[in-house]
């Protein structure tokens, strides 16, 4: 079984940065996709942002468009979330997830999560 794990998470100041990692293990697997999902208090989960893993295609949430940047390494089967001006309309709980077959990638039809990393931006 996939197993997925972010870390990166933090506490962080108005207009700074962090970058998030999901590292999947488990064994080999075909992915579709992978995707940046958060989710904050008393809110739906949301999409924030996603690439097609054969293509690297990849797609935003307008509210992330030009400041956050999904990428992954091959390599080390990790997918990351740079994250730059944060406000604290960001504060939430990350998600990432993987998809095996396809979806639409902007939605949470996912197949596998991981646990979560918390992300807190003050003001």
């Amino acid at each position: 079984q996939v197993q997925l794990v972010e870390s990166g998470g933090g506490l962080v100041q108005a207009g700074g940065s962090l970058r998030l990692s999901c590292a999947a293990s488990g064994g080999t697997f075909s992915r579709y996709a992978m995707g940046w999902f958060r989710q904050a208090p008393g809110k739906e989960r949301e999409f924030v942002a996603g690439l097609t893993w054969s293509s690297g295609i990849t797609y935003y949430a307008d509210s992330v468009k030009g400041r956050f940047t999904i990428s992954r390494d091959n390599g080390k089967n990790t997918v990351y979330l740079q994250m730059n001006s944060l406000s604290p309309e960001d504060t939430a709980v990350y998600y990432c997830a993987v998809a095996y077959h396809i979806v639409v990638v902007t939605t949470t039809s996912y197949d596998d999560w991981g646990q979560g990393t918390q992300v807190t931006v003050s003001s």
